[in-house]
């Protein structure tokens, strides 16, 4: 693989000798734009991108689900535009930064002598939306052509749920008229040699739970109080996750593989020597793909049935239970992306991505879709201090995507 990735790097190198590469640059450039939560201001990044695609002479659209949301979409027409398309995603929103606590500007795109940039969004996800275009400028470069269509998509508000991006897109006229037949979007880096693949997700569950009760002085001890029945609830959930951690180590089971249940939020009381009428409290969970979604809440609502009268239970959130990709011989996109893996020698692992992408709106209507970022030894820093992807990394994947995306193309 060395003498591989050693071959592939001449070819990408600048035409002036001492240059930083192009591809750098450009991943640089688009990181010093910052379109972070909140309030996101998109323009900046829209005139980038459409800069990308006139350097590439391809032309690209800009959709708007809601207000102040651009998707930008930039195509390449395959030879066979019948054929089903190829989806190339990414999301061009970042989420905020705590200033202080990094060691160069989050929005500098510092590269530091060993060729480490720091900045917001370097691992998660600009990294990726760069590495498509410069694997497209490749092709260009190299007069390759192929059968499928490829369409590269910018898409925002990912890191707020999607709401306003994917998740409307995906039903709309426009992405129909797209014809995708397999998409990749976002993985996460891995700390060892090896690649992670992401075939699906966990279903996400916001939940809220109400619990009413006798209000009083707080030197009485009132029957049927709401901290009895929170009590109750909280333990029942409490009781759940520590089942799920044993689970995780007995089994040595990865944080996709099981169900992860968090309290977030406690909520009530307006002074302490008063008995609340009303406690709220909010848990975080994510559900394994293996187990039954129905039969759970089923459970959830009988938990809080027992905690007495007056307990009520609200979906802030609830997605419903998206089928993963099959990694199987069955699917030929998964078979030619893991051919190209083996071909180049790359170590992978498979795993059910652990939080939650854009990637569950696009299975949710069935199209397959693979999260693949080609980023190993390298410490998971998505929404950490620090972010920080290394410059060989980074043109490592451009390579990585070369042979994958040609591949796939021509399925």
């Amino acid at each position: 693989m060395a003498e591989f990735f050693k071959t592939k790097r001449r070819k990408m190198s600048s035409s002036r000798d001492g240059d930083e590469n192009e591809a750098v640059t450009n991943f640089r450039e688009y990181l010093r734009i910052p379109t972070v939560h909140p309030d996101v201001d998109y323009s900046k990044c829209v005139e980038f991108l459409l800069r990308q695609a006139q350097s590439l002479n391809l032309p690209s659209n800009i959709y708007y689900m809601a207000p102040g949301k651009p998707i930008v979409v930039i195509t390449w027409l395959g030879q066979k535009p019948e054929l089903p398309s190829i989806l190339l995603n990414s999301h061009t929103d970042v989420v905020p930064v705590y200033s202080e606590f990094w060691t160069h500007d989050p929005f500098s795109a510092h590269k530091d002598k060993n060729g480490n940039i720091y900045a917001r969004g370097a691992q998660d996800m600009k990294c990726v939306g760069i590495q498509y275009i410069e694997t497209i400028r490749k092709y260009l470069k190299d007069k390759l052509v192929f059968d499928r269509t490829i369409h590269m998509l910018f898409v925002p508000d990912e890191e707020t749920g999607g709401h306003l991006g994917m998740k409307l897109f995906v039903g709309s006229p426009e992405f129909a008229s797209l014809n995708v037949g397999f998409a990749l979007d976002e993985g996460l880096a891995s700390s060892d040699d090896s690649f992670s693949i992401y075939y699906g997700e966990r279903t996400l569950w916001h939940l809220q739970i109400k619990c009413t009760g006798t209000p009083g002085h707080g030197s009485l001890l009132h029957e049927n109080t709401a901290g009895e029945k929170l009590q109750y609830v909280i333990n029942k959930f409490m009781n759940w996750r520590e089942h799920e951690k044993l689970r995780m180590e007995t089994c040595k089971l990865g944080s996709g593989d099981i169900t992860s249940i968090n309290l977030t939020m406690v909520n009530g009381g307006c002074q302490i020597n008063v008995v609340p009428p009303e406690l709220t409290v909010s848990f975080d969970v994510r559900l394994s793909i293996a187990v039954d979604v129905t039969t759970i809440e089923k459970t959830v609502k009988e938990w809080c049935e027992e905690a007495g009268e007056g307990v009520t239970l609200e979906f802030i959130s609830k997605s419903p239970f998206i089928q993963p990709t099959l990694i199987s011989p069955e699917n030929p996109w998964w078979v030619t992306f893991k051919n190209e893996c083996d071909k180049m020698n790359l170590k992978t692992k498979t795993y059910i991505f652990p939080g939650a992408t854009d990637s569950r709106y696009i299975r949710e209507i069935g199209i397959p879709a693979l999260g693949f970022s080609p980023i190993n030894n390298t410490p998971i820093l998505l929404h950490d201090h620090d972010e920080f992807l290394n410059e060989k990394t980074f043109l490592d994947g451009i390579d990585i995507y070369y042979n994958i995306i040609k591949s796939l193309a021509s399925v």
